[in-house]
């Protein structure tokens, strides 16, 4: 049953839990209110429940525990449920005390109750949570101290439980988690004491923020934490001198404010609640004298760089070349930081080994992929960024359209991916980067991208199944992107080079350096500068260019196109340049436009990918409001499979008749024909069956 994104209002109805082979409920972004009925939670079928962006509150009902069947849950779930891996409550009004049986879902591997109202303690029972690699508690009323047992988390990579009323000293157990790499988050909180120094043990740790508590003593338990990328301890009382390391020597004085013992070693600042340093001399701050003798200095430093750039610029010009293509190559003379994303069990100097000619497997205006295999035997897909300067000589004309949608591609890529999980999407491990060079690390994907697979690889026949199951994916990662992001993100570049295939010929979306954070309000704004690539991009974002959901929606039509036809979207082998869109349009008899590998499928076959055809037509359509949504596609997409199978199971009943008669009628079927490949503007009824074709007509395949 779904209903979101309407503008219901009111209580979810009771008698919803009379539907009893309900098997998925959405009613996200809506306006209901009230609390949830117990009597959802005894449907046996139900296997999603998504609730996100209502006003649903009060307490959670005892029997959610019951529901045995539940897989995804976006709200709450607990007890029995031991299949659960992702429980997201975040964002809503929930109050009372978490339940300890919360620990008994074993496989839990992301646990975020962010933005609520809970109170009481964390429960101690959280330790038994094995699987769990995300725990987020943030801005709730949680109070006590930190439990202990979090230490036997030992899969947690990131703790968030900032913005609570948590007391008392750091336990020394969570620097016993080794895999505690990504972010510690412990901010805003009432804790005391020092820092305690097994601290150091978190050397992969890139982002730690103890701001806003009461904790005190010096900061040297902290300068051994040398991967570091984030750190604030401001607002507390600690003293003493800063640790002489670079991480300290770069830290603004905004993440040091509020700590009046705090002092810089030489400069003699300590760092007080305005933010800013001042000296610690008789007068409260720098005698005049001093003041104009660095004012004199400043005056002749800047009189000397202007005298040597020139020169500089000049050396530099004739270096250009060679110097970017060095730095960029190797960079190993400059510092590098790394930032995971995931457990990872190599360095970046094994990293940077790889980046030579011989291991490059594509690239694009964005930049340069390599394929990079570690010491130990794993294969990753390394992404080097071009700079702005080389990607602007790089020859785009055929890919992405303006250089300026690649500029920012690395914090696009870095925000996108490192907050989504979803089978079709991806896996980001970490980035790393130094003055020069930004790199990207994915999971390495064997059978390359789904462009490569159609046209480069003709030797090779691409089955309907494995083909239907790449629409599929690819339709179940966008609707991912749209409707369980919160915000939404729109991707902007889909195309089949943007689509890889795993060794399953599983399909990953791939390539979020154009992807955009869709907050409210932003459908009405214009992008400026026009992002995607040739033959893939909406009708309307070449002309208003307006950043919607709808564009990609666009995109993927045409992906879907280019994988039932073979072709591309721009290809040399449709008469008068014609469009992919406009030819298959034209094509009205529609069995000619699909692949020639595929017409000698079986009838049954046929049949779907002309109703997968239909559904493509409708994404393409010039209108965005008349598209429909992604998660409208993916429904169709898999109801196809599924009227198939129940066509399967309704003929292999007994039924009257000889069995010479039942024998006739299946020899008769034939191919369907469309009825409606192009739907009016004001058709927004998209279901699969809605595209099923007559069985009347006897016309013959070849």
């Amino acid at each position: 049953f779904f209903a979101w994104q309407n503008k219901l209002e009111g209580s979810i109805p009771s008698t919803l839990a009379n539907c009893r082979s309900l098997e998925a409920v959405d009613l996200s972004h809506n306006a209901l209110t009230g609390s949830l009925h117990p009597g959802l939670f005894q449907l046996q079928n139900l296997t999603k429940l998504l609730l996100i962006s209502n006003g649903i509150s009060g307490l959670i009902p005892p029997e959610i525990g019951n529901c045995s069947s539940l897989i995804r849950l976006r709200l709450m779930s607990f007890g029995n449920c031991t299949q659960l891996q992702m429980l997201n409550l975040s964002n809503n009004t929930l109050g009372g005390t978490l339940p300890s049986s919360l620990a008994s879902l074993t496989r839990l591997q992301v646990l975020d109750i962010s933005v609520n109202q809970f109170v009481g303690l964390i429960p101690e029972s959280f330790g038994q949570l094995a699987s769990l690699n995300r725990l987020i508690l943030s801005k709730n009323s949680f109070s006590g101290a930190i439990p202990s047992s979090l230490g036997r988390c030992e899969s947690l990579q990131s703790l968030d439980l900032s913005s609570n009323k948590l007391s008392g000293k750091i336990p020394v157990e969570l620097f016993e988690i080794e895999g505690l790499d990504i972010s510690l988050n412990l901010s805003w909180n009432a804790l005391s004491g020092a820092i305690p120094p097994q601290i150091s043990a978190l050397n992969k740790l890139s982002i730690l923020d103890l701001s806003h508590n009461k904790l005190g003593g010096d900061l040297l338990a902290l300068s051994g934490l040398d991967n570091l990328v984030s750190l604030n301890v401001s607002y507390n009382n600690f003293t003493g001198y800063l640790p002489d390391s670079k991480l300290f020597r770069q830290l603004s004085a905004t993440e040091m404010a509020g700590n009046q013992g705090l002092c810089s070693r030489g400069h003699e600042s300590c760092f007080l609640s305005n933010a800013t340093t001042v000296g610690m001399g008789n007068g409260g701050g720098f005698r005049k004298s001093e003041k104009l003798k660095i004012a004199i200095a400043l005056l002749v430093t800047f009189t000397i760089a202007l005298a040597i750039f020139g020169a500089f610029a000049v050396v530099r010009a004739g270096k250009m070349v060679g110097d970017d293509v060095d730095s960029e190559m190797g960079g190993n003379s400059l510092p590098w930081q790394l930032t995971p994303f995931q457990k990872l069990n190599f360095t970046v100097e094994q990293v940077l080994k790889c980046l030579v000619e011989d291991s490059v497997v594509g690239k694009g205006c964005s930049g340069i992929v390599y394929r990079a295999e570690m010491e130990n035997g794993e294969v990753i897909a390394v992404k080097k960024l071009w700079p702005t300067t080389m990607a602007a000589e790089y020859d785009c004309q055929n890919d992405k359209i303006g250089i300026g949608g690649v500029r920012d591609s690395f914090s696009a890529e870095i925000k996108t991916l490192g907050s989504i999980r979803h089978k079709n999407i991806v896996r980001f491990l970490g980035c790393c980067w130094n003055r020069n060079t930004r790199l990207l690390m994915y999971d390495y994907m064997p059978n390359g991208s789904l462009g490569s697979l159609l046209h480069e690889r003709r030797d090779s026949c691409l089955e309907w199944e494995l083909r239907y199951r790449i629409i599929l994916g690819a339709a179940q990662g966008l609707a991912y992107l749209h409707h369980d992001c919160v915000p939404p993100i729109v991707h902007r570049d889909i195309k089949a080079n943007n689509i890889l295939i795993g060794p399953e010929f599983e399909p990953y979306i791939a390539d979020f350096g154009l992807a955009k954070l869709v907050v409210e309000g932003d459908f009405a704004r214009s992008s400026n500068t026009v992002a995607g690539s040739y033959g893939y991009i909406a009708p309307e974002y070449g002309y208003m260019m307006k950043i919607t959901e709808k564009s990609d929606v666009y995109s993927y039509g045409v992906v879907v196109l280019e994988v039932l036809t073979g072709k591309q979207p721009i290809d040399p082998t449709i008469p008068e340049g014609l469009h992919i869109v406009d030819w298959v349009r034209q094509k009205r008899g529609a069995i000619e436009v699909l692949d020639k590998s595929l017409r000698a499928r079986p009838e049954v076959e046929i049949e779907e990918m002309l109703q997968t055809l239909g559904v493509a037509l409708l994404c393409v359509n010039p209108t965005p409001d008349d598209r429909p949504t992604m998660k409208d596609v993916a429904a169709m997409i898999k109801e196809i499979k599924q009227e198939r199978e129940e066509c399967m199971k309704v003929d292999m009943l007994p039924s009257e008749g000889s069995a010479n008669g039942q024998r006739e009628n299946n020899n008769s079927s034939s191919t369907a024909m469309m009825p409606n490949l192009y739907p009016q503007s004001n058709n927004t009824s998209f279901s699969a069956s809605s595209l099923l074709y007559s069985s009347a007509s006897k016309t013959t395949f070849k």
